[in-house]
């Protein structure tokens, strides 16, 4: 083995050792996103207009960040996430939370408790009911209903409880009781001690809890009493162990999926890896024999250190990550076949067996390196916009990304090296279907533009009628709800009962089988979403509660929300285009390389963002994801392309660009089509084995694939001198 790849062995050594470390075991090392293990990710907005005059010149975002901390910790969720985003919201996930309105009701709870004394004076009664409350007095009214005048003056707050906890009552029933600081027995004492006969009533959040007569002056402890079941009192016993919000919270993006469809969702990942995975193994073994037996074991660790990856940093493992390991496992080929390829061509040079993969390494670096490049800028700017699972995707397409670059440059190659010095690896077989070419791909580039651009036009077309329809619930707002029955109903039926509670309107889609049901609801603003949220659930238990109706998703995000989800989504997108524009510029030395390419793949996006709106499909960030991964799989096949022209270029000094570019495609055309078919069969794997949560992810993908391998083809190139012919004439 030359002396000059011995590093390679160590250094590939302790990437697999490293791995291994961090990847096992995958029950402690991977954390499964909510999507995969059930739970709640939830943004919350804390309305600081509500915040009283004397309090604003406090963080109360921050405060309230800090006190839902507190009320999450001693709820005993596992793992929980608590950040603060931007100025007045805080992201919350609750993995394996399944009692959705219970922790809603546990997080949004302001819980603000006040002691207040009743009024008895009948005259100020009369006047508060007549409607015209006594200064220095507000109307309420006690567990039966029954109204009470309650004085504000005076009233003492929670912040004088020390501990609050669940005690068996009268009876046996539940109640909360308080121990007081200092300070407050203290003020309860004067108080309770001044009034002693008087009824005080103990209000929570504007609700009379109990309203007791004050027998003696109290200065320890107290107990607030109602209709209360034990987990009602163990979770007020929490808030008001934290302590108020310092103002109301609204929910304006919540995501809840049930711990049924999340072992569902793992199940359909595990088989739409597995399926995938075959394909490509039994491709790659059949077509490329030896070699292709090499790249199967690369890919085996390409798996291993993805899940290193994530071990290492920590990151979350969510359904599209699953969904982008598997396209990093169909795109980590396509860096074998180009060295494959370029070895092939050597090797029908008549260049002996080690100098051929030598210089099919050598050759294939700069293709390999800057593809790969490209398709990691458009992962970055995933990232960096993409929120939850979408940066699970971004996140584990860039890990594979490196890791597919590692495993094809130097596992491979000291697999080749090893075999060829033990004298085991006499030549080289592989089967070759797809002989030179001849092709005239620039002649055809006036026939090919006008396809693309009624393709074009009725993309686009497409995209504009269908107008706010073309958006699920990500860009426009409103509220997805999944439901699961025990057998199957009808479409009529359930239309029948949304309609009794005025959701007549609703969407109503068969989501999988026959007993899984998807509602749609729009909503103008977060009450009504709330709404709708409610009278959906109740009226399912209430018509259909034989059928044990199962909340096995609900996705609910507010207008505000959708706008800026929507904003993001489009400047991930601009972004990274220019950011793959100035890249494939600077690497080729001129602008018409960088644009031509860059309109070629914006022409994959929009023609795969056309078809989701002919299919009827609506686009959200999911579908987002996979349209920059077209992009990155289109530039990757045009940059293949562009590396020969400029390596043709260099060796047939007098040959014309468009000479060059012919042969270009010609020369590249079997790896090109090799590898869209390797990355087309993890689509199809995801398509039938994905799950319906990834049904319109894998036709985006199956769409823009298609579209860029006759872009890359036909349009990319060609652009090139166009380009020129437009702008250069000169240099044309």
């Amino acid at each position: 083995m030359p002396a000059s790849f011995r590093w390679r062995i160590p250094l590939a050594f302790a990437v697999i050792v490293f791995a291994a470390w961090y990847a096992f075991p995958l029950s402690t090392r991977i954390n499964l996103g909510l999507d995969l293990q059930g739970g709640m990710h939830l943004v919350l907005k804390v309305d600081t207009s509500k915040v009283p005059p004397d309090s604003r010149s406090q963080d109360v975002a921050a405060i309230a960040l800090e006190i839902i901390r507190n009320r999450i910790d001693q709820f005993g969720v596992r793992e929980p996430l608590i950040q603060r985003q931007g100025v007045d919201h805080i992201l919350v996930q609750l993995p394996g939370i399944t009692d959705r309105d219970r922790a809603l009701k546990l997080i949004g709870q302001t819980a603000l408790l006040n002691f207040q004394l009743v009024s008895e004076n009948q005259r100020l009664i009369q006047q508060a009911l007549d409607g015209t409350v006594p200064a220095g007095f507000e109307l309420s009214e006690d567990e039966q209903g029954a109204p009470l005048l309650l004085e504000t003056e005076g009233a003492l707050t929670g912040t004088i409880l020390a501990d609050a906890y669940v005690e068996a009552g009268e009876f046996g029933l539940p109640e909360v009781s308080f121990r007081l600081t200092k300070d407050g027995a203290k003020a309860f004492g004067r108080l309770t001690g001044t009034h002693i006969n008087r009824r005080l009533a103990i209000v929570l959040d504007g609700k009379v809890q109990s309203a007791p007569v004050i027998q003696s002056r109290i200065t320890d402890a107290g107990r607030i009493t109602g209709r209360f079941t034990r987990e009602e009192a163990h979770d007020l016993a929490i808030v008001l162990r934290a302590g108020a919000l310092p103002a109301p919270i609204a929910i304006e993006e919540e995501r809840t999926v049930g711990p049924t469809l999340g072992k569902d969702s793992i199940r359909a990942g595990i088989l739409a890896t597995a399926a995938g995975g075959a394909l490509i193994v039994v491709f790659m073994a059949v077509y490329y024999m030896f070699a292709g037996l090499v790249a199967v074991f690369a890919l085996l660790l390409n798996f291993l250190i993805i899940l290193g990856g994530l071990g290492y940093f920590g990151a979350t493992l969510t359904l599209p990550g699953i969904a982008g390991m598997i396209l990093t496992l169909g795109m980590a080929v396509d860096a074998n076949v180009l060295i494959y390829e370029r070895i092939r061509e050597e090797l029908r040079g008549g260049r002996p067996l080690s100098l051929a993969v030598a210089a099919g390494y050598e050759k294939a670096l700069s293709a390999i390196v800057d593809s790969n490049v490209t398709t990691l800028i458009a992962a970055f700017f995933l990232y960096w916009f993409g929120t939850g699972p979408i940066r699970g995707f971004a996140t584990t397409m860039g890990i594979g990304i490196l890791a597919s670059m590692f495993t094809a440059i130097f596992i491979t190659r000291i697999l080749f090296d090893l075999f060829l010095a033990a004298g085991s690896l006499k030549r080289l077989t592989m089967l070759h279907l797809i002989g030179a070419t001849s092709f005239d791909f620039i002649g055809k580039h006036k026939l090919c533009y006008a396809l693309s651009a009624l393709m074009l036009l009725v993309g686009v077309g497409a995209f504009v009628l269908r107008g706010n329809a073309r958006y699920g619930i990500d860009f426009t707002g409103g509220l997805l709800q999944e439901y699961r029955f025990s057998e199957p109903v009808s479409a009529d039926r359930l239309r029948e009962t949304l309609s009794k509670v005025g959701l007549g309107d609703a969407v109503i889609q068969q989501f999988g089988s026959p007993t899984e049901w998807l509602i749609r609801s729009s909503a103008a603003t977060d009450a009504a979403i709330e709404q709708a949220t409610s009278l959906t659930r109740e009226a399912l238990r209430s018509d259909f509660d034989v059928l044990s109706p199962e909340l096995t998703r609900l996705e609910r995000v507010g207008p505000t929300v959708g706008a800026i989800l929507q904003q993001k989504a489009w400047l991930a997108i601009a972004w990274s285009l220019v950011g793959i524009l100035v890249y494939v510029a600077v690497r080729f030395r001129h602008w018409d390389f960088g644009t031509a390419g860059v309109i070629a793949l914006a022409h994959d996006v929009i023609v795969a963002a056309g078809g989701l709106c002919l299919l009827g499909r609506q686009i959200d960030f999911i579908t987002v994801a996979a349209l920059m991964t077209i992009a990155g799989f289109s530039i990757n096949d045009t940059i293949v392309i562009y590396d020969r022209v400029r390596e043709n270029l260099r060796l047939h000094r007098k040959m014309g660009l468009a000479e060059a570019i012919n042969l270009s495609v010609n020369e590249t055309l079997g790896r090109t089509l090799l590898t869209s078919l390797t990355v087309i069969f993890a689509v199809v794997a995801l398509l039938g084995f994905g799950g319906e949560v990834l049904r319109d992810f894998s036709i985006c993908l199956l769409i823009g694939f298609v579209s860029g391998v006759y872009s890359t083809v036909y349009i990319a190139s060609a652009l090139v001198i166009t380009w020129r012919r437009l702008f250069e004439p000169k240099r044309a």
